[in-house]
């Protein structure tokens, strides 16, 4: 196939950059490249020591580069990087915890870890890791991460030498598989995606318990993520409710509290938009929040307390931002 003999024509080229562009944040997954790159190192169409330099030259351009941007820029790097990452359950707090408590050790595994991988770098030079042992530590975990999918298709092809005709046609498709390994694992993260999603659509507080919540008092934080134009007809709130933006809210993100539950609430169909900044601010490491069932319209509808708006809808967002740091 021509697209194959391009490839080959330029795989070193190829596998340098595809794997900076993963690094870099770029949610294009190396790992199917990875093992169709070992596979063929066992047809001899590749050679393993260059494949792996590519990898390894690709994958320390790209980390040291966060390294120096995450020691000058710290948590504001480090956010951008969460936003990027493809697992959306998980980012700031759990990684930061994890090098907390295994330092440099860490990056001999950052590469297996989606929540570590590209931001390992970042949270190195964040926390004022020396830049030798940053070097070192992170050289050893790219070369593991590598060798684990090259050798593991390098293994893969010695089994085809067994059958020639298998071999001979694997050499001939081998871009053919090595897009649909990518749709798998793109189709992969969807679904956990999709899964998260509708793990948080479960977890929606009925408007009943959250009024029982209030009634004891309980610490709670809770954030009406309304459109400006739906305060119009009405320009009531939740009590305690601060008013602010889905772009605002991931702008405010530091001060959203950890210690309580976090309720969003919104006028839209399904809860669509609590659900989503819901599965957004988890990335942020706020894994105690929960979109609000029927929403406004809902708590409306069963005559529990609501309170007017405070100012103007313009003016309240700077309100919005004292009570954040309040709370």
């Amino acid at each position: 196939m021509p697209f194959t003999h391009l490839f080959l024509s330029h795989a070193y080229v190829v596998l340098f950059v595809w794997v900076f562009l993963e690094q870099v944040g770029v949610p294009v997954p190396s790992a199917p490249l990875l093992l169709t790159a070992g596979t063929l190192t066992a047809t001899h169409r590749l050679s393993l020591l260059p494949v792996l330099l590519s990898v390894l030259c690709g994958s320390l351009v790209s980390d040291v580069s966060w390294y120096f941007l995450g020691k000058r820029y710290g948590t504001t790097v480090v956010r951008l990087l969460c936003r990027l990452s493809p697992e959306r359950d998980t980012c700031v707090q759990r990684t930061g915890d994890y090098f907390g408590k295994h330092g440099a050790a860490a990056l001999l595994v950052s590469k297996f870890l989606p929540a570590l991988n590209t931001m390992a770098g970042a949270i190195a030079g964040q926390t004022g890791m020396d830049f030798r042992l940053f070097l070192l530590f992170d050289t050893g975990g790219v070369l593991l991460w590598a060798l684990a999918f090259v050798v593991g298709g390098r293994f893969f092809g010695d089994l085809l030498k067994h059958n020639p005709h298998a071999l001979a046609w694997f050499a001939h498709f081998a871009i053919l598989l090595f897009l649909l390994l990518l749709l798998g694992f793109v189709a992969s993260r969807i679904a956990r995606r999709r899964r998260s999603l509708a793990e948080i659509r479960t977890d929606r507080l009925r408007p009943e318990e959250l009024h029982a919540m209030l009634a004891r008092k309980q610490p709670l934080y809770l954030v009406d993520l309304r459109h400006p134009l739906d305060y119009l007809p009405d320009p009531r709130t939740l009590p305690g409710a601060v008013v602010m933006t889905p772009d605002r809210l991931v702008e405010l993100g530091d001060t959203i509290p950890r210690d309580r539950d976090v309720v969003l609430f919104c006028t839209c169909p399904n809860e669509e938009t609590a659900v989503h900044m819901a599965l957004t601010i988890r990335k942020m490491g706020v894994s105690r929040v929960r979109p609000l069932l029927g929403g406004f319209d809902g708590w409306k509808q069963r005559g529990y307390p609501l309170v007017p708006i405070p100012g103007s809808v313009p003016g309240a967002g700077a309100q919005l931002v004292g009570a954040a740091e309040v709370r």
